[in-house]
């Protein structure tokens, strides 16, 4: 199949590409960035995907079976509008499936949902809630489109770019406590990068999947406590664990989007959990098993380690105001 994958240069996006590559498709990556280093065989079209004419410019004349869209624009915002105007660049007979890269954070708060959960509504003062539950129902509402849409919890794996499981490791190479927010039983779920690139491959093997939305987790959440002391298991390390009042963390500055974090990168948000019986049912989605996953993103961090020297002076702070 010619396939555009929309992104295809960072955690998901890589590994799809080098999944369609291996299954013998034809892959176009859509990116922004001119220093990105796309996989042999590959071609680049560069494009903001928030400048809805830059990507009608691009693509026009191009025909793909299947697009995979997973770029969101944290630092701006990605809005439905701009979301449909990709979908419509790529609309046409030819295009059997458009698979956008959701979010479990376009439900509205909830735990053990199904996919027939409330979406949250387009005045969510989140605004990456709104964007991506609004650019669902922009998706789902074009005629003839051939939309699916992937839901995912925390992300995780080998390249992730997000400070969160590094977070923990660094902490435990030195030897320091791991802040947990009051009594850390908050429920959290996560799900493996590989796993939404099997369930992207899934989705291009059914027909039956267009029309759906796929919760994509691993078989069930964690609380945080046990999220830490997993990924503390993945490198061998037993956590020095410390409980700390999430207001008062926040009331010293603390933020989960950062800078002065307190348990790692966007970690400490209020629960939403999910069910996967439809994508293990439709699909045939198995997850990897978290242990298993945090052994292997483990190794990688040893050996590439992206994140800067952690500055420990805000945790210091919070630790002497609770001692």
């Amino acid at each position: 199949m010619r396939i555009l994958v929309i992104g295809g240069t960072s955690l998901i996006g890589r590994r799809l590409v080098d999944a369609l590559l291996a299954a013998g498709h034809n892959v176009t990556a859509l990116h922004r960035s001119p220093d990105s280093k796309l996989a042999p065989g590959v071609e680049g079209l560069l494009a903001d995907r928030n400048d809805p004419e830059a990507v009608r410019r691009v693509l026009t004349g191009r025909r793909f079976e299947a697009v995979f869209d997973n770029v969101y624009d944290f630092g701006r915002g990605t809005t439905a509008s701009q979301v449909a105007a990709a979908a419509q660049a790529c609309a046409g007979p030819q295009l059997e499936r458009y698979v956008f890269m959701s979010t479990v954070g376009a439900y509205e708060e909830g735990l053990d949902l199904s996919e027939d959960a409330p979406l949250a509504p387009p005045d969510d003062p989140k605004p990456y809630s709104a964007n991506k539950a609004s650019s669902e129902r922009a998706l789902f509402s074009m005629p003839g489109l051939p939309a699916v849409t992937i839901r995912p919890p925390f992300v995780y794996g080998p390249g992730n770019p997000f400070y969160r499981e590094a977070f923990f490791w660094e902490r435990l190479r030195d030897r320091r406590p791991i802040l947990v927010p009051e009594d850390g039983k908050r429920l959290m779920q996560f799900v493996h990068a590989d796993d939404i690139v099997q369930i992207c491959m899934r989705i291009l093997e059914r027909p039956a999947a267009v029309g759906h939305a796929f919760n994509a987790a691993n078989h069930g959440p964690v609380t945080q406590e046990q999220a830490v002391r997993a990924i503390a298991a993945a490198a061998g390390y037993e956590p020095q664990i410390v409980y700390i009042p999430r207001e008062k963390a926040l009331a010293a500055g603390g933020s989960p989007m950062g800078p002065k974090l307190y348990f790692a990168h966007y970690f400490d948000l209020p629960p939403i959990t999910i069910r996967i019986d439809k994508a293990r049912g439709l699909l045939g989605f198995e997850p990897i098993p978290f242990n298993d996953g945090l052994r292997g993103t483990y190794a990688w961090w040893l050996e590439h380690n992206p994140f800067p020297t952690p500055d420990y002076s805000f945790e210091d702070s919070l630790l002497n105001a609770i001692t």
